[in-house]
Order: structure tokens, then C-alpha cells, then sequence
């Protein structure tokens, strides 16, 4: 595997870059996107984008200090169906070291949805390769806390998705999950022997043309290998609360809101 580089992004004076104004319909686990680029090339053919990238096209992104100009938040739509937030830039917090994501309250909801919720993502594409993240998940019924990527209907492209996503009603297991042009059911549910919101580990996942292999602090824990996903997608993470799943979630309780999960890094590492 080729050596990570580290970018240093710029300070979070700069301007927040969001698509507001939006009102997109969601997903299982991850928003329509509004960005104009589309990714009409194979997973195998696409290549980071250079603004974001070394020499070997591996990126890095530190997020002690504030947010890379090859990412942006989120903010002023709902993804609507089991998110109950309204994705807010101000959710999105960079402090004590770390990146925060946070889930609160309200102050005047929009369209009934009565919480916000914090999503970072990349404007640009990735393909096959290794995506890894440090990550504190938060522990919360009714709340996940992700890292993924995907690409969708608004990018003109089909929907296709590789999840990490940790379940704040128990945060001693990850589940994993993938959509290959709208269909999943791939959902696999890993313990990990330790709780993922009492501390930063590393989670991850490579993506080949005929595998994804899920790790955990570097320890491979689970593979797919059919009917994978191909579309290149975005780099994402976010943190929402649910709303009709509580099967899935259990009901939210909003007592101990705000509800904040961190991230310290984000790396990808494109395919040989």
C-alpha cells in the first residue's frame, strides 16, 4: 500500500463552501449530493483530484486544524424519510484537536423536522482504493455515527455506497454495509471488543474491482465479494439522529443533547 501524504488543510476562517437551499430526498445512510460534477467513469479510471492529492495520489486530512478546502459541510436540507436533522454547517465544529459532528436541537425547526445534525464530505470523487478514518463514536439510542462513501441520483449517477456505521443504542459493535446501484441488504454486524465511543480508532475499507474488506484498527474483520459497487463516490461523514426505525436505532432520546461524535483524520489511498 502506498504511503499516505499529509495535507495540511486551511483554517476554518475560510469560508464554509455548503450547497444551501436544497431539499433532497434521502437515502438509507447518506444524503443525495448537490454537487455539478458528474462521475461518469468506472471506479478503476478515476483518480483523486489534484488539489487533494501527493505525488502518489494518496490524500491525507488532518482535522485538528479546521476544514480542508477539498471538503464542505452540509447545510439547510433535510434527506427527509429515517433522518430526523436538518443538516446544518454549524454542526460542524473544529476544536480541541479534533473535527466535532454534532446532533441538537432545534431552535426553529424546518418542515416539522425538529433536530440538526453535522455531515462533512468531499466536492470530488474517489474510486478503488483504501478509505480509512480516526473516529469517536457517539453513544446515544437513536443516533448514528458514519463514515462513507457515496454517490447517487443527483449526481446522475446510480446509487452506490460502502458504509462504516456505528449504532449509538451500542457502541461495542460496527456494522458494514454496501449498495450497488440501489440495492443493499448487505448488513453485517461486527464486535469489536471494545466501545468505539470511549476513544479514536481507526476504521476502514478497501475498495477493489472484486472485494471490499472492512477493518478495524488495521485488522481485517469482514469481506464482500458480490455484486459490488463500481461508481465513484464522495468521502463522507455524519452524525443524524432517526426517526421510524426504532428496530433499527431504538427510539431517540434527546435528553442529552447536543450530541457530538469526533473525527481526527481522514485518509484515502488510491488502488495500485
Amino acid at each position: 500500500m502506498k504511503k499516505a501524504f499529509r495535507f495540511i488543510p486551511a483554517l476554518l476562517a475560510a469560508a464554509l463552501l455548503c450547497s444551501c437551499g436544497q431539499n433532497n430526498s434521502g437515502t438509507s445512510s447518506a444524503p443525495e449530493t448537490t454537487a455539478a460534477t458528474t462521475a461518469s467513469t468506472t471506479a478503476a479510471e478515476t483518480a483523486a483530484p489534484e488539489s487533494a492529492v501527493a505525488a502518489d495520489g494518496s490524500m491525507y486530512a488532518l482535522l485538528s486544524e479546521g476544514m480542508p478546502s477539498f471538503f464542505e459541510a452540509s447545510d439547510g436540507w433535510s434527506n427527509g424519510s429515517m433522518f430526523n436533522v436538518t443538516w446544518r454547517a454549524d454542526n460542524v465544529t473544529f476544536k480541541d484537536g479534533n473535527m466535532q459532528l454534532v446532533i441538537d436541537k432545534e431552535a426553529v425547526p424546518k418542515k416539522g423536522v425538529p433536530y440538526s445534525g453535522g455531515e462533512f464530505r468531499s466536492k470530488d470523487f474517489y474510486g478503488y482504493g483504501l478509505y480509512e478514518v480516526s473516529m469517536k463514536a457517539i453513544k446515544n439510542d437513536g443516533v448514528v455515527s458514519s463514515f462513507f462513501t457515496y454517490t447517487g441520483p443527483s449526481d446522475n449517477n446510480p446509487w452506490d455506497e460502502i458504509d462504516v456505521e456505528i449504532l449509538g443504542k451500542d457502541t461495542t459493535k460496527v456494522q458494514f454495509n454496501y449498495f450497488t446501484d440501489s440495492r443493499g441488504g448487505h448488513e453485517y454486524m461486527h464486535e469489536l471488543g471494545f466501545d468505539a465511543a470511549e476513544g479514536f480508532h481507526t476504521y476502514g475499507f478497501e475498495w477493489l474491482e472484486d472485494s471490499i474488506t472492512w477493518y478495524v484498527d488495521g485488522v481485517e474483520v469482514h469481506k464482500a465479494e458480490k455484486k459490488l459497487p463500481t461508481t465513484p463516490g464522495k468521502i463522507m461523514m455524519n452524525a443524524w439522529c432517526g426517526i421510524d426505525v426504532d428496530g433499527w436505532l431504538n427510539a431517540f432520546v434527546d435528553t442529552n443533547c447536543p450530541l457530538t461524535a469526533e473525527y481526527e483524520w481522514v485518509r484515502f489511498t488510491p488502488a495500485k
